[in-house]
């Protein structure tokens, strides 16, 4: 019988982009808004944030060749993408893997009306969304057009159904964005709100940091994925490529 779990899974966040420094702009200037010409689907990956692709994809090729990913899904945001193709040029893929998957159900967190905007930026333009949210919590708040932490876990059920179905028994590497992350981790580990918020208030999902997952026969009742580690970093570092934790643009807010 299949065991409907890849045999190793790596969720990687992408490379520090463009919009990273950006924000890091408007926080330091108090600014309301983030100045990103692109939509936010577009924003490329920073200098650094190539660096830091590379460095990761010279660590996966370190690997024995029956070791490293066998199939690769990204976030359609160019900034994954980019993570992604920065992997495969460094020999980071097992040989025979076939082209890049592209999965809009591993793309970012929607922002809706909050789109681009500073905590400022919030409270000056939106203080009843700030107020919201504040009694909601990250998790359950849904900005008008955007989306709850909620909805990102639904639509990831849905990708991990399809990778259970379709690529059981690979070993995949996911390259997304920090939400994302968190949310798969609070579904392979069936967490709770509380334990899921607690990690995320230890501090941000690393650019390129690495959370690696591998099948154990004994994680659930028939077999699942036990957590091997978390925001691992120590290829950025071998590779001098410095690392970074700040939020995407528009996550920085919320």
């Amino acid at each position: 019988m299949p065991q409907r779990h890849p045999l190793r899974l790596w969720v990687v966040r992408h490379g520090e982009s463009s919009g990273n420094v950006a924000r890091d702009a408007a926080q330091a200037a108090g600014a309301a808004r983030i100045d990103i010409p692109e939509r936010d689907v577009d924003v490329p990956l920073s200098a650094l944030g190539h660096r830091q692709a590379e460095a990761l994809g010279r660590w996966f090729a370190s690997l024995p060749d029956d070791e490293r990913p066998n199939l690769v899904l990204a976030s359609p945001y160019r900034r994954a993408v980019q993570t992604a193709e920065h992997i495969k040029g460094a020999g980071g893929l097992a040989s025979g893997t076939p082209r890049l998957l592209i999965d809009e159900r591993l793309r970012e967190k929607e922002f809706g009306i909050l789109d681009r905007l500073t905590r400022v930026g919030i409270e000056q333009q939106h203080p009843e969304q700030s107020a919201l949210r504040h009694d909601l919590g990250k998790f359950y708040h849904r900005p008008p057009g955007g989306e709850s932490w909620c909805d990102v876990i639904l639509r990831l059920r849905s990708a991990l159904d399809t990778i259970g179905l379709h690529h059981d028994g690979r070993r995949i590497l996911l390259v997304a964005h920090q939400v994302v992350v968190l949310c798969l981790r609070y579904l392979l580990e069936g967490m709770t709100e509380a334990e899921i918020l607690a990690v995320d208030a230890e501090g941000d999902v690393l650019n390129c940091g690495v959370t690696e997952y591998a099948f154990s026969a004994t994680a659930a009742p028939d077999g699942g994925l036990a957590l091997v580690r978390y925001n691992f970093v120590a290829p950025l570092e071998a590779g001098g490529a410095p690392v970074t934790s700040e939020p995407d643009a528009e996550a920085a807010a919320t």
